[in-house]
């Protein structure tokens, strides 16, 4: 990493992984044949790294979805969150890398992505995609 150039922070700067390090080969899914229904899972503990300073950004993790046929394993899930931990992921990035894994992994019949992260510079960020907003 090129520190000495502007598009970087200031002072010290830590390193981090690239997006290659994130391992959607970690999810896996159960079937699943029940009546329909909404399924939610929220993760209090994601992190990543902000890619401009090398800080860790934290935050919360919603997968919202309607299954089909499958369900996300938890435990899977949990360790494709971790595998972000040293990923240097700007925070719009993360949500729609989550969603980019997940919606043809589980082909549900809706599936909405938000992120929230804690407070940096006096700034909240809340990210959010939504299946049925998206064009085919």
């Amino acid at each position: 990493m090129d520190t000495s150039s502007i598009d970087y922070a200031e002072g010290r700067v830590f390193t981090f992984e690239d997006e290659s390090a994130i391992r959607p080969g970690f999810l896996e899914t159960i079937e699943y044949s029940g009546p329909r229904q909404h399924v939610s899972y929220q993760m209090n503990e994601f992190a990543a790294v902000c890619p401009f300073s090398g800080l860790p950004d934290t935050g919360i993790v919603w997968v919202d979805y309607v299954p089909k046929q499958k369900l996300i394993e938890l435990k899977a899930l949990k360790y494709y969150f971790l595998s972000f931990r040293n990923v240097g992921i700007f925070q719009e990035a993360v949500t729609s890398r989550i969603f980019k894994d997940l919606y043809p992994l589980l082909e549900p019949e809706e599936l909405l992505i938000k992120t929230s992260y804690n407070t940096r510079g006096g700034i909240d960020t809340t990210c959010t995609i939504d299946s049925n907003e998206q064009k085919n």
